[in-house]
């Protein structure tokens, strides 16, 4: 597999006006990668993701997909899919038709029953788009972005609206994908999801890419934290402990493992019961409440 980036984007600036949306932003997405771009609100990750499709120009700075500009159109768009949060079909056009004209507007070739197959609507072939489900018209979204098996996907908010079964399914299908080389861009409030799935998350804040890394490397930069409650008052407690204002123990620490040792070794030593002991490391909704600002939800 190639390693030239399928998608580089070089110190983009965007602005409206006095607002500049976009500052200096600089990141790359490897060939057949998973990258998660979250974003804070105002963070500018719609207008950053708009330009990178082709749908804005850019102010100043330079994006290229394949290697060519997101404005050469003829070039980029057959082999790059996407799907929106809302994708606004004709209400009046059948499912078969809106995938077939998908298919002919970005120059892609498909078997149109082989893509509904895929994304469980066969039986909705012939249905027109206002009489689907809210899930339903997510799965047609997801059929026009793979059809023609690009090699560039853009998913934004893919299982919105979704069971839990059309959600499993989804994910297969990019699995898939996947194994045979397609690159996939997903942006996504459900932070679990980019947790479980992406290879690499850029973290968007105040018009920059604020983190960039595995979730791995993003968890590292914040502690663990240990939280529990005291049965009964004691007269001291461990260092580093600190007490909040719920009453509530907590413990931030960098060495989880040793740490949670030696408060239980603490505990039995002083005959000290812990009620509700939690630990944990940091998830990465614990690292986007750090750059958004937002207190962490007790637990």
């Amino acid at each position: 597999m190639s390693t030239t980036p399928v998608i580089e984007v070089d110190r983009l600036n965007l602005t409206y006006g006095d607002f500049h949306a976009v500052k200096d932003l600089s990141f790359e997405v490897r060939p057949g990668e998973l990258y998660a771009l979250l974003g804070t609100n105002g963070a500018g990750k719609t207008s950053t993701l708009e330009t990178i499709e082709g749908h804005r120009a850019p102010t100043s700075g330079t994006v290229r997909i394949f290697g060519r500009s997101p404005q050469d159109r003829r070039a980029v768009r057959p082999r790059m899919g996407v799907m929106l949060q809302e994708s606004g079909f004709s209400p009046d056009l059948t499912v078969r038709e809106s995938v077939h004209l998908i298919g002919r507007l970005t120059r892609r070739t498909d078997d149109v029953d082989r893509v509904l197959d895929l994304v469980d609507l066969t039986d909705r072939a012939g249905r027109k788009v206002a009489q689907l489900s809210g899930g339903e018209k997510r799965r047609l979204d997801f059929a026009t972005a793979v059809y023609g098996t690009p090699k560039l996907i853009f998913l934004d908010e893919p299982t919105t609206g979704l069971d839990i079964q059309s959600r499993d399914a989804l994910w297969a299908t990019v699995d898939r994908l996947r194994e045979n080389g397609t690159t996939v861009v997903l942006t996504t409030h459900y932070l679990e999801e980019a947790q479980q799935r992406a290879d690499r998350i850029g973290l968007m804040h105040g018009g920059t890419l604020h983190r960039e890394g595995t979730v791995s490397e993003l968890t590292r930069t914040l502690p663990a934290v240990i939280r529990f409650e005291l049965a009964a008052p004691v007269s001291t407690l461990p260092s580093q402990a600190v007490v909040g204002h719920d009453g509530k123990v907590v413990i931030e620490t960098f060495e989880l493992q040793n740490d949670l040792h030696a408060l239980l070794r603490w505990a039995q030593d002083h005959d000290v019961e812990l009620r509700d002991l939690q630990a944990g490391a940091t998830r990465l909704d614990d690292v986007f409440r750090a750059i958004s600002g937002t207190p962490a939800a007790n637990s």
